[in-house]
């Protein structure tokens, strides 16, 4: 197997219900694998140990960590994605920010005709392109 880097997300219970979101945004959005914690444990019955998903040609991982941090998620740290069109950036921007926050509002600023920085209700932060 070659060397590969994908992003991994780590949430707290949450992890199921943010693939299930992202995977509906994106045309191409897929789940590709979701093991879970049995009975026995560490993590609570169900809950996701590590999957997999596909959004916008991307391989995210992420979990449900049982143990409690002392961090979430930072802007400074974001999924980039590039879009195809207007529409697809501001639906995009409208539907993640919702329950979250807008970072930089849609606007061109200079560096691209079209973007925004939001963070989703799951605290993970999304810059917005149209190039």
């Amino acid at each position: 197997m070659p060397t590969q880097a994908r992003p991994f997300l780590m949430f707290t219970g949450r992890a199921e219900e943010a693939m299930t979101r992202y995977v509906s945004l994106f045309t191409d959005g897929r789940v590709l694998e979701v093991n879970r914690y049995g009975a026995e444990g560490p993590g609570p019955e169900g809950s996701v140990m590590v999957a997999r998903f596909r959004i916008a040609g991307l391989e995210v991982m992420c979990s449900d960590s049982y143990v409690q941090h002392a961090f979430g998620f930072t802007p400074s740290m974001s999924l980039f994605v590039d879009c195809r069109s207007e529409e697809e950036v501001d639906a995009l921007a409208a539907l993640l920010s919702e329950g979250g926050s807008v970072l930089m509002p849609l606007d061109d600023y200079g560096f691209s005709r079209r973007f925004a920085w939001v963070a989703d209700c799951f605290g993970v932060s999304w810059q917005l392109n149209l190039p």
